[in-house]
């Protein structure tokens, strides 16, 4: 898997593997003066209706972790630089001016999206943390799905990168992930968790520098390639940063932001959205179709709710009859489906099971009096000197009914033909 990784996206025309971004940009203030730079898509997303949304579902309310409120303290370069310092990571994380923007969009602009997206870090963040160490990767790459989602395993960007992770489909392919009309494996954070953290892993084999590891993930490695060249073989991201996309240059600058405001997000008065999902879930195995509805109605679970803890299923159908998926639960209501397993099946199959595995197709029915009237049906072979009132007197029948049968107007026939008698 490796060498076929390293040999499709080292090369520069691997960079069709990545969208070309619709890119939405800040001015932001610089020693050198002005520059505009792009926002990665996980701050793009529409922050009140995704927060309107979920408060709808009732999966929200308001947290009680730290004073909340609208004021954004202001806070100084010292102690901004003091902060990041002790931040443990082994990614480096250098502040100046890029980086300070990035950081008060997330404290002003972006509050609310802030609090939604550290109460969903509740849910996801095991998961991260899980894939990431097994892997053997910096922890604080938990953060990126913040600057790739807003943690929405539910995120789709308008050029179809999907997920928590913001897989493009021929990268996600790569990495094992598969996508059908029934499921969209790139929407499923514990599938999708493990096949970025082996995506990083190798790019990290590549570069060996984990800025540069970020940049590739935004443009691909093929851009980065070729920046390098451009640089005359630099490898410092902040030495390749005009060389790079108008997007990637903020990328790196938005990760060490979004680690700011996720670690001091107290300091700037921004307290989480409690989340209304279960603190336990399990997964149960399923082996042939099954309609998510069907077991939202006979457990009486909210539909909104299953469709949450189980994204990666588009249509709300679990195939099952191709390879066992896995039916995400909470784990209160475990025992209800194994204790109700061939009721929740069998619901309402005429609804929830409409897929025909086989069907027949009618024979049309045969006309009954034209059956009748071919039955018994004579015929005569005409000789040399017959005529149609000889044949008609010699078998008696009419004529006209000669005629009629065999669609002859006037009395001329031919000899050697055959005529139908009755």
């Amino acid at each position: 898997m490796k060498k076929l990784f390293i040999g499709l996206l080292t090369l520069a025309s691997t960079t069709a593997l990545y969208a070309q971004r619709t890119v939405e940009s800040i001015t932001v203030k610089t020693e050198n003066g002005t520059e505009e730079i792009g926002l990665p898509e996980g701050m793009l997303s529409e922050t009140d209706s995704l927060y309107l949304d979920w408060i709808s579902k009732n999966y929200i309310n308001l947290g009680e972790n730290c004073s909340a409120s609208s004021a954004n303290p202001k806070v100084s370069d010292s102690i901004y630089m003091d902060r990041l310092k002790r931040i443990p990571a082994v990614i480096e994380m250098p502040y100046n001016d890029i980086v300070r923007e990035f950081i008060d969009m997330y404290a002003t602009r972006l509050r609310q999206k802030v609090a939604f997206i550290l109460s969903a870090n509740n849910f996801y963040m095991p998961i991260i943390e899980e894939a990431l160490d097994l892997y053997n990767l910096p922890l604080e790459l938990k953060y990126l799905p913040v600057i790739e989602s807003a943690m929405n395993p539910m995120a789709t960007s308008r050029q179809g990168a999907t997920g928590l992770w913001q897989f493009m489909l021929t990268t996600g392919k790569i990495y094992g992930l598969k996508v059908t009309s029934y499921i969209d494996e790139r929407r499923d954070p514990v599938k999708s968790t493990r096949a970025a953290a082996r995506y990083l892993k190798d790019l990290y084999d590549i570069y060996h520098d984990w800025n540069l590891v970020l940049a590739a993930y935004n443009c691909g490695p093929g851009t980065i390639n070729k920046a390098i060249r451009r640089a005359g073989g630099e490898k410092d991201f902040w030495k390749l940063y005009n060389y790079l996309p108008k997007e990637t240059r903020g990328y790196v600058p938005a990760f060490i932001a979004a680690n700011y405001i996720m670690t001091y997000y107290c300091e700037h008065n921004i307290s989480p959205l409690e989340m209304h999902m279960p603190e336990g879930t399990d997964t149960i195995q399923i082996n042939r179709p099954l309609n998510l509805q069907q077991v939202a109605e006979v457990c009486n679970i909210n539909l909104d709710k299953l469709r949450a803890l189980n994204p990666e299923y588009k249509r709300d159908i679990i195939p099952g009859n191709e390879e066992p998926y896995a039916l995400r639960l909470p784990n209160n209501f475990i025992s209800c489906f194994i204790d109700h397993e061939d009721s929740i099946y069998n619901f309402k199959p005429e609804i929830y099971q409409t897929r025909r595995a086989t069907v027949t197709v009618e024979t049309p029915k045969k006309n009954s009096s034209k059956s009748r009237s071919s039955k018994g049906a004579k015929y005569y072979k005409i000789r040399r000197g017959d005529t149609l009132g000889g044949i008609a007197s010699r078998h008696g029948v009419s004529i006209s009914q000669l005629r009629r049968l065999n669609g002859i107007k006037g009395s001329n026939i031919q000899a050697g033909k055959t005529i139908r008698i009755r």
